[in-house]
């Protein structure tokens, strides 16, 4: 873990502690996220002080931090190129969402969608924390000076407000932070709901058919898989109005490597039941190391210990750097 790397290009991405994270997930991000550390100087955060802006049981959110942890692990993020820390051990991050809470406009933060979204999800806790969510997040990138950020369309609008503030900062006092890009990945698949596959799939479906975890046992990912919605047509290819097997196509093909049109020639003449236990084996394979690694993982808390530690305070280390150069523009009297 270097502090520069012949010039490479930084990244940042962070996961909420959730305590589940889906097939959707992996395939769609923590896989391209292992990618990412050949090309890019990476850093890498378990997003727990977001978490709280939902009501958290103290146990079970202590629990979900360290399994999102062990699970970042455990799909190959390595710590010997990449940092990886957890959010709260980093105090840099709540002390500069202050400072930028004072260069954001009351007018922005109330135009954010997932800010409406949420409080109507939860209308009885519609706190500040909510409301400033955006900011703590453009904290959370503009600290370590990333060039790009990997985000979903979720997200798009919380880079963009990111960005705002960045400007609006280096407009006032000079350029203090650099302005961060979008990550498109080149690959990454889509995967939609099981039960009704013109949505993404999402761990917040109150139907659990929907989705698949990465921790489910196996069993119970084949039992999801064959209860997936298909259509009656009962044969395997790449089709409109078949969104249940386009799903299940994109899904195979992300898990074995295997082309669409492999995937048709193969399963010819057979129906729906065998390419659905197809597709549930094909998964199954898939996340066995990454539940075996995390099961290692987390029975050797110390090991864990000392990696979240070392991550943290290489973070605070780098983070540091640009929290003072702010103060000091700011006019802030150095400590």
């Amino acid at each position: 873990m270097s502090e520069t790397t012949e010039k490479k290009k930084v990244i940042l991405s962070a996961i909420q502690p959730s305590g589940t994270i889906t097939l959707g997930n992996y395939l769609g991000a923590l896989r391209n996220w292992v990618k990412l550390q050949d090309e890019y100087n990476c850093i890498f955060a378990v997003a727990d002080l977001h978490a709280i802006t939902v009501r958290q049981e103290p146990k079970t959110f202590r629990q979900n931090i360290l399994n999102a942890y062990a699970l970042l692990l455990a799909c190959g993020i390595d710590t010997d190129k990449s940092p990886v820390f957890i959010q709260s051990h980093v105090p840099t991050h709540a002390e500069l969402a202050w400072i930028l809470n004072c260069y954001t406009q009351f007018g922005e933060l109330s135009r954010m969608t997932q800010f409406k979204d949420k409080s109507q999800k939860h209308s009885d806790n519609v706190n500040a924390g909510l409301f400033t969510y955006p900011v703590l997040m453009a904290a959370d990138i503009l600290l370590y000076q990333a060039d790009m950020v990997p985000v979903g369309a979720d997200q798009k609008q919380h880079l963009e407000i990111a960005r705002k503030i960045a400007e609006r900062f280096n407009g006032i006092y000079g350029t203090t932070f650099k302005i961060p890009e979008p990550y498109i990945a080149k690959v990454g698949a889509r995967v939609m709901s099981l039960q009704d596959p013109t949505k993404k799939m999402s761990k917040s479906d109150e139907n659990v058919n929907s989705w698949v975890a990465v921790l489910d046992k196996p069993d119970v990912i084949m039992k999801k898989f064959k209860r997936a919605v298909t259509d009656s047509e009962a044969v395997v290819r790449v089709g409109e109005g078949k969104d249940g097997i386009n799903n299940l196509i994109g899904i195979m093909s992300a898990v074995t490597g295997k082309t669409a049109e492999e995937i048709e020639t193969e399963f010819e003449g057979k129906g729906y039941g065998d390419f659905k236990t197809a597709v549930g084996e094909a998964v199954i394979e898939t996340v066995k190391p990454i539940q075996n690694r995390f099961n290692d993982l987390l029975n050797n808390k110390d090991y864990l210990v000392e990696k979240y530690r070392s991550g943290a305070e290489f973070a605070l280390k780098i983070s540091s750097r640009t929290l003072d150069k702010a103060m000091k523009k700011i006019g802030f009297i150095a400590r």
